[in-house]
Order: structure tokens, then C-alpha cells, then sequence
């Protein structure tokens, strides 16, 4: 699967790059070794359907699988636990190598194996239909005999649903049904093969010769009649898909540097898009520990307006339509009718945090181990309760995007937003959780960069007369609020901007505004160096001082640093800290939350929406992307004044709504 006809030059050029998804695709390796059951979460590959994700690790086992959706309890999750937690298998029963990669421009995986009798070659695709989405979920896995003889085995072992409920196998004349809390899976083969029938799996064994093919198919549904697949029509179901995957690539136009790893992480993207609402799931995962001493296990199945912003922004760059515009209507419906939140469900709902009492984040699922024993598994997000005043940025400047390539809002939209402006003007003096969610609430700096970016887009969006409201109002705000980060968060001892008033401590998320032109390019260049030095560790970055002894570095603040250095004219480093970065990548272009900067492990949630939508935006910055603005180097600095604006706070409600008043308040 070398080169492609189907692909553009620039893209199969550089299939071989970190990141692309085909890295090492020649060359075989031992599958990384499982320790009480579970495998470095960097062995997995990803593959998906628009409504769930399946994880593939590199011995052919499916740790994690949803379903039928991303958001349920997870039918397979050996993932988090080992031994009763559910998995699919399929591998040879002698020793093997392996190696793997993505077929070109899909997210249908690949994954040889070599004996020493034979080779042979897994396919692995959550198949899609004639119309696009199939009503139910359904996972194919067809193997292929390349030359000798290979033994194989296979095994679906549904789980207990994070330690809810009980699976059993329910025999019927269209062959066994696993079922387990309402879920119901069907198992289906073809070619000549063994099944035995147990009472909670299915499994059975199979010789490959050349030529030879056989196919292990699961269909599942929840709550509602099963559908039994002909093998055969799920077998041709793959080619249909990679077809399907292909005509959603074409329409993909990037011709900028890293292109294949570019097109890589939009995939990724791609599998995070729930289609049925258009929301962008955060991660495929829950519970994945940020930390080796734990505590940080996060429920990332929710839809974060950060992240939606960010992506239909990429994807607006690269010409894809239908996405873009089901992620806007899904965030502009959720914001008119909820209070605000840092995140949804994905069917735009408010999302539950903590139980009192429980740790963590969430209800916890307290017999349920953990990866490799490092819990709690738990269900809901902590942030769910908090404030945090730069999803108002997110949201301004997801809609600005979405307008500034042409489209438009309808009238109800643009009053809520206008009435969301106006609060904005209050709301950047009170302290919040900030970005990264934090119990201990200040007035973050990266908060009021966040208000400002959503003033200064509502005064473009009514200058363009998309919205109602008083624009010399917004952006006299705006400037005011420029003017308290220049006085209060820049620290002379530090030579950088810091976290917040009456701290020294550094704050990656910082780098997300040096294009904002709120200070001069030399204090925002000198944010960076420090920004660098304190929290970097090679190409890796910390997220804010003091984590270096608490959790893993986050992959996202490297590539937001690769994005500030290219925008601060400083081209050659950026390339050279991307070419670094890449590198960190797992052999098929997959990323989690976090890197452990001493051994390269994973940590955290994975794909992590935010790591790959930070490469992209890296990427297209360094390139020169025509929408990234690029700092002057010459602008004359900014006056400093001689004290913080002192305009009282004139609102105490939080909350957003549809009844929000648009004129301006005083």
C-alpha cells in the first residue's frame, strides 16, 4: 500500500512522516507486551463510524467499544479492566510480528502478521452503509492469508459494563446474540472457521493459507430489534467504506508542510464528529489517568465548546462543509436554550458533574480497576459545575469563522449573541476556573484574553450586520480589558505574562492569544522563551507551573508553542520544534491528552480531539496559512497605563440565555 493514485502527490509523498498514520508500515515488530492484561495505551489505533470508536492495540485485540454509542457504557472495555471489562480478539496463537498502518485517506487499519510459517493481514473498519451511517453499529474484522500458514484464534467477550451489569449469550436460530444491559451484538462469520458458543463469549480458532479470507462481524444495537448481517454484504461493506472515507478525503484541501500528518489528525477529527447532532466529542475515552498516581481520570464522552470552535475553524479551512455547519447549528442551539457550560452532552444537554460523596468526577465505579490499575473509572466531568469565562471567546469566534466563509445567522441567533456580548462586558472582572478548569478560582489571564477575542468578534460580527448591539461598546471593552492584562498579569521578575495577578506562576494556555495584538510582539515573544524554559521539556510542554511533579506533559501546549513561535516571525524554530514533535506520535498518527516527557508513554484520553486540533492549527500556521494573522515585529508598543481601568462589575448572574437583553447596560 505504497503510494496512491487516488491521493494527491503532496499527500502520498510523505506517507512515511511521524504522525501520517503509516509510519514503520514496512517494517515488522513485536507487538507491545501486555502487563496484567493491559497493553501502553500507545499501541492503540482508532477506528470509528460517526457515532462510536473502537480501540485497536497492536496484538489485534479491540479494548474498547462502545455500543452502540460513544457516550454509553461501554459494552468492551478491557481498556480498564482486564479481566472482566469486554474485548474482541483476533491474532495468531503462535509468536508473530507485526506491523500496521491506515489505508491511505481512510480510517480503515491494517495490521500484518508474520510467523514463522506465514503472514497474514487484518483489516479492521467500522463499516458504513450505501446512505452513509448505518442505523445500527457494526464492526468488521477480515482477515486475509498473504503466504503460508497461520494459526489464528478470535474471541468476543462482551463485559460487564464498568461492573453494572451481567452478560450472557442468548442462542437463536440466526446464531448467537451477546446481550448485556439492553445491548445486543450479534456475531456473524465467514469462510471456514471454528465457533464455539459459551455462555458469556463467543470464540473460535482458523487457518489462513494464501488467498484465503475470512470474516468476523459484530452488529450491535441497543433497545430496539437486532439486524443480522449477511457476511458477505459486511465483508464487501469494507471496500464501501474505504471508498466512503475516500470521497470525504478528496474533499479535503490542504497542500501546506506535513500534509499527510495534516490529513491524519482531520481523520481523527473526523471520528470524533458524532454524527446524528454534529457535536465533537472531546476524546473516544473515559477515566485514561493524566497522572501515574491517579485521582486525574476525566470523562472526556462530552462535547467542550473550546474544542467545537477549534475544529469547525480548521475544517473551514480545508473546504469541508457539511461538518462545519452541523458542529455550528449543534453549538448555537445548545447555548440558546442551556446556561452556560464548559461542555455538553453530545446530544447538547447539560452534563452531570460529581456525585457528593464519590471521588473523582463522577459517580465511581469502585470494583472496576482502572488501565493497569490506576482508577477511579468514573462517569461525568467535574467542570460541568464551573465558570469558565473563555468559552465566551470560543464561541464569538467559532461564529465569526463560521460567517466569515460566507454564511449567515438567522435573526433569533444574532440577539442571543449580542446578548451574550453584553455580558461578556461584566463578566471578564470575576474570577473563574479558567481553561484548565482548576477548583482554586482567580481572574486568569488566558479568561480575560478569552472575553476579549469574543468583544472584539461581536463588534466585527455587527459591523457586518450580523448582530444587533453597540460595537463601540464591545470594543471599548475589549481595550479596557487589554489594558488591566498589560498592567496586572505582565511581571517584570518574570519577563512574561503570568497566570493571574499576584502570581508568578507560568501558563501555557497564554500562547493561544499572541496574535491578539494586546501587547507589544517583544513581551509576547519573551512569554514564550518563558514559557519554554519553565514548563518544556525537549519539544513537550507543561501545562502551568508545578505540574512537572504532578502529571504528564500536554501534548496540545507543544503544538500551541509551534503555532505562537511561527505567528512571532520565528519560522525556523516553529518548523523545527514541529519536526520534533511529530516524532512523539504513535506509529499510526494517533495522540492522547498527555506525554510522559521521561519515558514516552501515553497518558490521559485518547484520540484527544484538543492534541490533534492543535497540530492542525500549528501546522497551519508555520505554512502561512492566509486566515492566521501574523504578528508585526515593528508595531510600536502599546502604552502601558498607569492603573487598571476601574469600571464596577454591574452583573451578578452568570448564566446566558435566549432572554439575555441586547441593548447596552450601563
Amino acid at each position: 500500500m505504497t503510494g496512491d493514485p487516488a491521493l494527491p502527490d503532496s499527500l502520498t509523498a510523505q506517507e512515511g512522516i511521524p504522525g501520517s498514520g503509516r509510519r514503520d508500515a514496512d517494517r515488522t515488530r513485536p507487538p507491545a507486551p501486555r502487563t496484567d492484561g493491559y497493553v501502553p495505551l500507545r499501541s492503540y489505533g482508532a477506528i470509528g463510524d460517526g457515532r462510536t470508536v473502537a480501540l485497536v492495540a497492536e496484538d489485534g485485540r479491540i479494548d474498547w467499544f462502545p455500543v452502540p454509542a460513544l457516550d454509553t457504557r461501554p459494552t468492551f472495555a478491557a481498556l480498564l479492566d482486564a479481566e472482566g471489562g469486554g474485548r474482541v480478539e483476533m491474532a495468531p496463537t503462535v509468536p508473530f510480528e507485526m506491523a500496521r498502518e491506515y489505508v491511505p485517506g481512510t480510517n480503515v487499519l491494517v495490521t500484518r502478521f508474520v510467523t514463522d510459517t506465514g503472514e497474514v493481514r487484518l483489516t479492521d473498519a467500522m463499516t458504513t452503509g450505501v446512505a452513509g451511517r448505518l442505523p445500527w453499529c457494526e464492526l468488521v474484522r477480515r482477515v486475509e492469508g498473504v503466504r503460508g500458514s497461520v494459526p489464528m484464534a478470535w474471541r468476543v467477550a462482551p463485559g460487564t459494563m464498568l461492573g453494572t451489569a451481567s452478560p450472557w449469550v442468548r442462542r437463536t436460530r440466526r446464531g448467537p446474540v451477546l446481550t448485556v444491559d439492553g445491548v445486543s451484538v450479534v456475531v456473524t462469520t465467514l469462510g471456514e472457521m471454528t465457533t464455539h458458543v459459551a455462555d458469556r463469549e463467543v470464540a473460535g480458532v482458523l487457518t489462513t493459507t494464501p488467498g484465503s479470507r475470512h470474516v468476523l462481524g459484530l452488529a450491535g444495537t441497543a433497545r430496539e430489534p437486532v439486524f443480522v448481517p449477511d457476511p458477505a454484504l459486511m465483508d464487501a461493506g469494507v471496500e464501501r467504506t474505504v471508498e466512503n472515507w475516500r470521497a470525504w478525503t478528496r474533499e479535503f484541501h490542504y497542500d501546506g508542510p506535513w500534509a499527510q500528518a495534516v490529513q491524519r489528525s482531520a481523520l481523527a477529527l473526523k471520528l470524533l464528529v458524532h454524527a446524528p447532532t454534529g457535536a465533537i466529542a472531546a476524546a473516544g475515552t473515559t477515566a485514561l489517568p493524566e497522572s501515574w498516581d491517579g485521582g486525574k481520570n476525566w470523562d472526556y464522552r462530552y462535547a467542550w465548546v473550546r474544542d467545537v470552535a477549534y475544529v469547525v475553524d480548521a475544517l473551514t479551512r480545508f473546504g469541508l462543509r457539511e461538518e462545519t455547519h452541523a458542529a455550528m447549528a449543534w453549538t448555537l442551539r445548545t447555548v440558546a436554550k442551556h446556561p452556560p457550560s464548559v461542555f455538553f452532552t453530545l446530544d447538547g444537554e447539560l452534563a452531570h458533574g460529581p456525585a457528593d460523596g464519590e471521588p473523582g468526577d463522577g459517580p465511581a465505579h469502585r470494583d472496576v480497576p482502572g488501565w493497569r490499575g490506576i482508577g477511579p473509572v468514573v462517569d461525568g466531568n467535574r467542570a460541568s459545575r464551573q465558570l469558565q469565562l473563555g468559552t465566551y471567546g470560543d464561541l464569538m469566534g467559532v461564529v465569526r469563522t463560521y460567517v466569515d466563509a460566507g454564511n449567515l445567522l438567522d435573526a433569533e441567533t444574532g440577539r442571543v449573541l449580542a446578548g451574550i456580548a453584553d455580558h461578556a462586558c461584566d463578566a471578564w472582572r470575576k474570577p473563574d476556573a479558567g481553561i484548565w478548569e482548576l477548583t482554586d478560582e482567580h481572574r486568569y489571564t488566558s479568561s480575560a484574553l478569552g472575553c476579549r477575542h469574543a468583544l472584539l468578534c461581536a463588534a466585527h460580527l455587527a459591523d457586518e450586520g450580523h448582530l444587533p448591539g453597540d460595537a463601540q461598546r464591545w470594543r471599548g471593552e475589549a481595550e479596557a480589558i487589554a489594558a488591566w492584562l498589560r498592567a496586572e498579569c505582565w511581571s517584570d521578575a518574570r519577563g512574561a505574562y503570568v497566570m493571574h495577578p499576584g502570581s508568578e506562576a507560568l501558563d501555557a494556555s497564554v500562547l493561544l492569544f499572541v496574535d491578539q495584538e494586546f501587547d507589544t510582539p517583544e513581551r509576547l515573544a519573551a512569554t514564550l522563551d518563558a514559557i519554554r524554559a519553565e514548563l518544556g521539556s525537549g519539544p513537550l510542554l507543561w501545562r502551568y507551573s508545578g505540574m512537572q511533579e504532578e502529571e504528564g506533559t500536554f501534548v496540545a501546549c507543544a503544538f500551541w508553542g509551534v503555532r505562537a513561535a511561527a505567528l512571532l516571525g520565528r519560522v525556523d524554530e516553529a518548523r523545527e520544534w514541529m519536526d520534533e514533535l511529530l516524532a512523539q506520535a504513535n506509529d499510526v498518527g494517533i495522540w492522547s491528552e498527555m506525554i510522559d516527557a521521561r519515558t514516552g508513554e501515553f497518558l490521559g484520553n485518547l484520540p484527544q480531539a484538543l492534541s490533534h486540533l492543535a497540530l492542525v492549527h500549528a501546522a497551519l500556521a508555520v505554512g502561512g496559512d492566509q486566515d492566521a494573522h501574523v504578528v508585526d515585529p515593528e508595531q510600536a508598543p502599546y502604552p502601558l497605563p498607569d492603573e487598571p481601568p476601574s469600571r464596577p462589575q454591574t452583573r451578578e448572574d452568570d448564566r446566558w440565555t435566549s432572554a439575555a437583553p441586547t441593548a447596552p447596560r450601563s
